[in-house]
């Protein structure tokens, strides 16, 4: 799980979520409403889900392209459990909270690392952000 989060209210542009996910390396955004975990922003919807269809980065609003419906975990869970409702859901990041506050999150990649550290994906997963 990782803990270098970043949260960001439905309000926000894409422009600005683009921007903190260059400056922190990362390729998510958590979107709350207070602390209230109501979406995903990824680098990849901000594409296809946005520029893709023309939408003006600068003036569109995450809740707008914002994957809603999400799958949470406990910091109790095991990495089983997060690998199923990622298989289930097909998700590949899972907010993790507890006592309904968003405390982390776990992606394929830490899941690799975690059961599979000889993989290719744990490798690449392990590694400092290239960009």
């Amino acid at each position: 799980m990782t803990t270098r989060l970043v949260t960001m209210d439905g309000s926000d542009t894409l422009t600005a979520a683009a921007q903190e996910m260059r400056d922190m390396a990362i390729g998510d955004v958590v979107v709350t409403d207070g602390d209230n975990v109501v979406g995903i922003v990824t680098d990849r919807d901000i594409t296809v889900r946005a520029v893709a269809e023309n939408m003006n980065p600068a003036t569109t609003r995450l809740n707008e392209i914002t994957t809603k419906d999400v799958i949470t975990v406990s910091q109790y869970d095991d990495a089983v459990s997060a690998a199923d409702l990622m298989r289930t859901y097909a998700v590949r990041r899972l907010p993790v909270v507890q006592d309904g506050r968003l405390v982390g999150l776990v992606s394929m990649g830490d899941l690799a690392v975690e059961r599979e550290p000889q993989s290719v994906l744990a490798d690449i997963s392990a590694d400092d952000p290239n960009n």
